[in-house]
């Protein structure tokens, strides 16, 4: 084999400067030893849609700071073809999305080392979230201080709806949370959000611009990566296109992906790693046959249950554009104000039936009624809370669209194929419009606007999710971490049977967990650093996790039992 012609050299190469590339790029770099590049497609984050924290639907529908990325005509969604938004900038989705931090169930993280990824329980992953972590709350068995990631509740539940939606979580029988991001996910809380002094948390602003002072790391923006070079089963390097340029670049050590669930499995593949016939198609030279890569493509939907408002205390009195004006200059002057908050300030997790272990049902709560992009907001004054069934069964794939870099790729997740993930909303709706009839909420409640009384029975509920569901934007899964044979990565992430070649990022999720996926995602950053760079694990936690004790005969703590299905 000849000799390969190189641009420049560096010990370890990452793909992706998102919420696992920016974490990779300051851990490898921080003790000066290693030269470490990142290559980012997007540029720059300076914009103030991305750092005030309210503004966060903006940048998520600009082509400037989000790849565009569509589906395929989804089958149980009426064939519609879902926005799949992902961050083309640095800081990846960290740098677009809503902000709220949310690390999933103990029980999540049980099913992954259940299912091969063994050193991935609870208790292992635990201290790499405290590592992550600046709590605001301060640190304890769960929580910790003096990480990089600032982590608060925004504007502290000023507005009464939110304690409103906590009281009445309470009132319906499913109790209320100290923490539902420490010893007990299941009942109703305030919700944290990555916000710092005001200003979106980033893994940009936490991790990639203070790692970029340092000499040995180099950031590279407007980089798009064309595939791994590789010599035999061996990773040496990548190249990329910048500026109409090709540049190829060794790695010394390692290349590691951290570009999405979407974009790795297709450099992967783009690179002679996947399934061996789909690469034949293309006219790829299949490098390693690894038939998972792709597969398992996992994401959570949700739907908006709206309320009108008797009182005029909510978000929609602040969406014309003088009352906006404000927001915008308090903030840029103070950094405080609605304009340092995501909005979603409470939110509560629930079993839909009696047998589950851990909640499988999310509510994010918001003051206001009205979509992420600002439209179809209620005429008026109301509220609504976002209703996710977080454990789906259906699963989907990723795969190319041909053998050019520059084409995306094509993706499908089959929403709501299977019975059980229907089932969940229909207990789901019918468990909402309960927990709305509250007293708590009995100051504030008008009638329903979304979907509406008329919707009442099995197949009305079907419809109406099938017509209005929307992506939660958490795709995973595609570059699944195991030790069966469709696993594409081991429990080091190290892609199987290639050397010197990581894939980091949520597409190594073997399941999707209990909540947003964004804080999982930095903590497979932290946790990955320390495999790379051969340090052992850091100890296990031996904190205590919460699971109701009656759970298999009882859908909540207060409730006599609903049969499981």
């Amino acid at each position: 084999m000849s000799e390969q012609h190189f641009d420049r050299e560096f010990d370890y190469v990452i793909v992706g400067a998102g919420s696992a590339g920016s974490v990779l790029a300051d851990r490898l770099s921080r003790d000066g030893t290693h030269q470490v590049l990142v290559l980012e497609f997007g540029g720059k984050d300076n914009s103030i849609f991305i750092q005030m924290p309210t503004a966060f639907s903006i940048p998520l529908n600009k082509p400037r700071f989000d790849w565009g990325l569509h589906t395929e005509p989804e089958p149980g969604l009426h064939d519609r073809c879902l926005h799949q938004a992902r961050g083309k900038v640095i800081g990846g989705s960290s740098s677009i999305n809503g902000m709220a931090y949310v690390r999933g169930s103990a029980g999540d993280f049980a099913e992954w080392a259940e299912r091969g990824a063994r050193g991935w329980d609870y208790s292992d992953v635990l201290p790499y979230f405290q590592r992550a972590e600046d709590c605001i709350y301060g640190a304890d068995d769960y929580r910790g201080t003096g990480g990089p990631l600032g982590v608060c509740n925004g504007n502290n539940m000023r507005n009464p709806l939110y304690r409103a939606f906590i009281e009445a979580g309470e009132q319906a029988g499913y109790g209320q949370t100290g923490d539902y991001n420490g010893y007990r996910q299941e009942g109703f809380c305030r919700m944290d959000m990555t916000v710092q002094n005001g200003v979106r948390a980033s893994t940009a602003n936490a991790y990639l611009k203070p790692a970029l002072k340092r000499d040995n790391l180099q950031l590279e923006m407007h980089a798009h990566t064309q595939r791994v070079i590789m010599e035999g089963q061996r990773a040496v390097g990548v190249e990329y296109k910048q500026h109409n340029k090709f540049v190829r670049v060794r790695a010394r050590k390692e290349v590691i992906l951290s570009a999405s669930a979407f974009n790795s499995p297709k450099l992967l593949m783009l690179s002679g790693i996947g399934p061996a016939q789909q690469l034949r198609e293309h006219g790829i030279e299949v490098v390693k046959d690894l038939p998972g890569v792709g597969e398992n493509l996992q994401d959570h939907l949700e739907v908006w249950v709206q309320q009108r408002c008797t009182q005029k205390i909510t978000l929609n009195g602040w969406l014309n554009p003088i009352a906006q004006g404000w927001i915008g200059a308090r903030w840029l002057l103070t950094k405080t104000g609605l304009g340092a908050s995501n909005q979603f300030e409470s939110n509560g997790y629930i079993r839909s039936r009696a047998g589950l272990q851990y909640p499988d049902l999310q509510y994010h709560f918001l003051a206001g009624a009205i979509a992420y992009d600002g439209s179809s907001a209620v005429k008026g004054h109301g509220f609504q809370v976002h209703l996710g069934a977080n454990k789906p069964y259906s699963r989907g794939r990723v795969w190319l669209r041909s053998a050019d870099p520059s084409d995306p790729p094509r993706m499908q997740f089959n929403y709501l194929t299977e019975e059980a993930d229907k089932q969940a909303y229909r207990d789901g709706l019918r468990l909402t419009r309960e927990l709305f009839a509250q007293p708590a909420f009995d100051p504030y409640r008008g009638n329903e606007v979304s979907p509406g009384k008329e919707v009442q029975t099995d197949d009305e509920i079907d419809d109406w999710v099938a017509r209005s569901a929307e992506t939660a934007y958490h795709p995973c899964g595609t570059c699944r971490m195991g030790e069966d044979d469709m696993a594409v990565v081991d429990p080091e992430c190290r892609v199987r049977g290639v050397e010197n070649l990581r894939v980091v990022d949520s597409s190594i999720m073997p399941t999707v967990t209990n909540g947003n996926i964004n804080a999982p995602t930095i903590m497979i950053g932290e946790k990955a650093a320390d495999h790379i760079l051969g340090r052992e694990p850091l100890p296990p936690s031996q904190a205590d996790v919460y699971y109701a004790p009656s759970w298999q005969a009882q859908q909540r703590e207060g409730s006599p039992a609903r049969e499981a299905k």
